[in-house]
């Protein structure tokens, strides 16, 4: 039996891949795509959070200049570029058991602490081991020379928003009222906040990620 020849079989698939190739939509740089790791940057959900988003969340360095005209892009014909961004680098230390975060960009310096190692259970009292652990924080503070730290408080989603908001920001003054006096001298302005279950860090569908979530952080620009 002689072998049917497999050219004819192979423009054939050619020329089918080119005809779906030409019928596809252009591919533009205006296309909308979902943030990486949206819940993980603290993405609220939908109609929340009046105040706006946490201050020093979002990068303030300026992004580059783009040349949608240059050749080296290589963009296919209609196609457009968006507006450039600035995507900071972020540096994120943990302890093994999760009760201490710090979080560094280049612009911003965050210590994030898990109530539990400040706090009894739905409570805003410090425990005993608080006051070393926000000690350490307003070393790093007064190393730092910053003089504008902001102290806000964040909870898991049980429960009502209503209490949740009141206890993050009750938590968030406790933290303050130990920072406040170790730094006296160093003229630093404070702004206090409670967030509640907005921003979380983690997944609220496991006590693991809403233990995560339920926190008390100490942030402030980098000089």
């Amino acid at each position: 039996m002689t072998p049917r020849p497999a050219a004819p079989l192979l423009a054939a698939l050619l020329l089918v891949t080119a005809a779906q190739l030409a019928t596809a939509p252009a591919a533009s740089a205006d296309d909308p795509v979902p943030p990486i790791g949206a819940q993980a940057t603290g993405t609220p959900p939908p109609g929340a959070d009046p105040m706006g988003p946490p201050p020093g969340t979002e990068s303030s360095v300026a992004p580059p200049e783009v040349d949608g005209n240059s050749p080296g892009l290589k963009m296919r014909d209609g196609a457009t570029l968006a507006t450039a961004k600035v995507l900071p680098l972020i540096s994120i230390v943990e302890s093994e058991g999760g009760e201490e975060r710090r979080e560094e960009t280049s612009t911003n310096l965050t210590f994030a602490l898990q109530a539990e190692v400040l706090f009894g259970k739905n409570s805003a009292n410090l425990n005993r081991e608080a006051n070393a652990r926000i000690s350490a924080i307003a070393q790093e503070i007064r190393k730092q020379g910053a003089t504008k730290v902001r102290v806000f408080g964040f909870t898991d989603n049980l429960g009502s928003s209503t209490s949740g908001d009141v206890l993050s920001k009750k938590r968030a003054d406790a933290v303050h009222g130990v920072l406040a006096p170790q730094l006296a001298s160093e003229q630093v302005s404070y702004e206090i906040r409670g967030y509640g279950e907005q921003y979380p860090i983690a997944d609220n569908s496991t006590e693991e990620g809403r233990k995560k979530n339920r926190r008390v952080e100490v942030s402030f620009p980098r000089d």
